[in-house]
């Protein structure tokens, strides 16, 4: 007899903005749609307000799966490895009788665990021709190699211990997914995370979309010529930009040199202005051709689950690990506590429990997704799980006790993008970051000092933070009721920061 319970589809993306998504509603959708993501959120719920807890791929994919914050999961950095023994949602669903699997990137460090399948890109994979490794791998070897070069593209020979694919990523996980799902136990309810690599840069598109937005002028953000004389010190001249501003790391040097993946652009007989116009072009397009294999590849698990009549008996989770800068504040990358980064998609289907054209504008995280997940499934959440299932806001339930908060951290200073490292909080309202520019005992983390600095931005009146507030006058009392509600949140997630007494003066030095 068959189990009746609820299949999870949980598609997962490696830096996807919320502002590459048409149902978002930002300046791009006016010239770039996906209509196949879109169909999840029009079909169900769409959140408007979903943040990580801290900005880049590895912590906030330990964050998913455990529902903790990355100074519980000891998962901070890039280069941390998410301990094979900590408890995970899908290790309790395998537990509950569910059939797991997961396919794609993992970019985790350590063997999978609570799957009865996985198939998996080495770190961050290949967009072509790529690399699996799967239960028949001598792990072994990969962490050998894991030791020798975090990036496998440098290693060399490693078919010795990985299968390679002939073709396109993205593609190819949802080939493994499609086969996966015919192939899988009927009788059993499943979990299925298909993990793409795309869009992360360098952003090499298919070949078949290289003529996609050919004559479309991308519409610019305005913030991309933003003056940043409101912004604090510890903040204001760093981060990797897309024009030459930052001469540390920028899109005009990395997108004009001739080993570029999708190819240079030609910046001849151009002023500087002109080069960020062109620059922006084409990073723009090529990331939004990258997506829209994406978008395509999701709508062949949607046409497959719905063929066989399962559709409507998935809760399907459309989300990325965070968001991406898309020339906002003159950025690339991510890393930041700025919108564009911070936010996650997060987009839900599920016709028997959530009403199609839910809009969620409740603040959530990424240590909600587990609780949320278990919650739906009527499992109980383990006490090891810190954050909330968001379930009742799913379903459109008014929710008036919500905390409407996310504490928020970035540990790996200066590394790779040039990014100061920070903590705040995120209220519906306003947005507090310290910038305390301290290395610590992070790995990767630049052992350099930079200004120890706070901003405020009042999100109500300034959605696209381009005024810092804090030495406003007018926001002394909210300044003064933030930073209370922030030490409050850090006690209760337990970031307390008593070990590090260099942070501690600098924060009472910056009262």
């Amino acid at each position: 007899m068959r189990d009746s319970r609820p299949n999870i589809l949980f598609i997962m993306s490696d830096d996807h903005g919320a502002n590459a998504i048409s149902l978002y509603g930002s300046r791009l959708s006016t010239v770039f749609k996906t209509p196949n993501l879109d169909r999840i959120g029009l079909d169900g719920a769409i959140f408007k307000n979903c943040y990580c807890t801290n900005s880049i791929c590895t912590p906030s994919r330990a964050s998913i799966l455990t529902g903790q914050y990355p100074h519980v999961t000891g998962v901070r950095t890039l280069q941390d490895r998410l301990d094979e023994s900590i408890n995970t949602f899908p290790k309790i669903l395998k537990k509950s009788g569910y059939n797991t699997a997961v396919i794609g990137k993992w970019h985790l460090h350590s063997r999978p665990q609570g799957f009865d399948h996985f198939d998996i890109l080495p770190e961050q994979g290949e967009y072509f021709n790529p690399y699996f490794v799967n239960k028949n791998t001598d792990w072994v070897q990969v962490e050998n190699y894991l030791s020798q070069q975090a990036d496998w593209s440098k290693v060399g020979n490693y078919g010795d211990i990985g299968d390679q694919h002939e073709g396109y990523v993205t593609d190819i996980i949802t080939d493994k997914c499609l086969k996966w799902l015919g192939e899988r136990d009927q009788a059993k309810p499943f979990l299925l995370m298909c993990h793409h690599k795309a869009p992360h840069d360098n952003f090499e598109y298919h070949p078949r979309d290289e003529h996609l937005l050919d004559g479309v002028d991308i519409p610019e953000p305005d913030s991309l010529w933003e003056d940043k004389g409101h912004r604090s010190e510890g903040s204001r001249n760093y981060g990797s930009s897309l024009s030459e501003r930052n001469p540390i790391r920028n899109a005009v040097q990395t997108m004009s040199q001739p080993d570029y993946p999708t190819g240079p652009i030609d910046l001849t007989g151009l002023d500087e202005a002109g080069r960020t116009k062109a620059v922006y072009q084409k990073y723009l397009k090529d990331y939004l051709r990258t997506v829209k294999a994406v978008d395509d590849n999701v709508g062949r698990v949607l046409d497959l689950l719905e063929s066989e009549g399962t559709l409507d008996n998935t809760l399907v989770i459309y989300t990325s690990d965070q968001g991406m800068f898309l020339g906002e504040h003159d950025y690339i990358d991510k890393r930041w506590s700025f919108e564009e980064s911070l936010q996650m998609p997060m987009m839900m289907r599920y016709p028997e429990k959530i009403p199609s054209g839910t809009v969620v504008d409740l603040v959530v995280s990424n240590v909600d997704f587990a609780p949320t997940i278990l919650d739906f499934l009527g499992i109980p959440q383990p006490e090891s799980m810190q954050g909330l299932s968001f379930k009742p806001i799913a379903q459109g339930v008014e929710m008036n006790e919500w905390s409407d908060e996310v504490y928020f951290r970035y540990w790996m200073h200066l590394a790779h993008h040039d990014t100061p490292a920070h903590y705040g909080v995120r209220t519906a309202e306003y947005k507090l970051t310290f910038f305390y520019g301290l290395p610590l005992d992070a790995k990767g983390a630049m052992k350099k000092k930079t200004p120890s600095t706070w901003e405020l931005y009042d999100l109500r009146r300034d959605p696209f933070e381009v005024n810092n507030v804090y030495s406003n006058p007018e926001y002394k009392d909210i300044v003064a009721s933030l930073k209370e509600r922030l030490r409050l949140l850090k006690e209760k997630v337990g970031d307390a920061d008593s070990d590090y007494q260099e942070l501690c003066d600098l924060l009472v030095e910056t009262e």
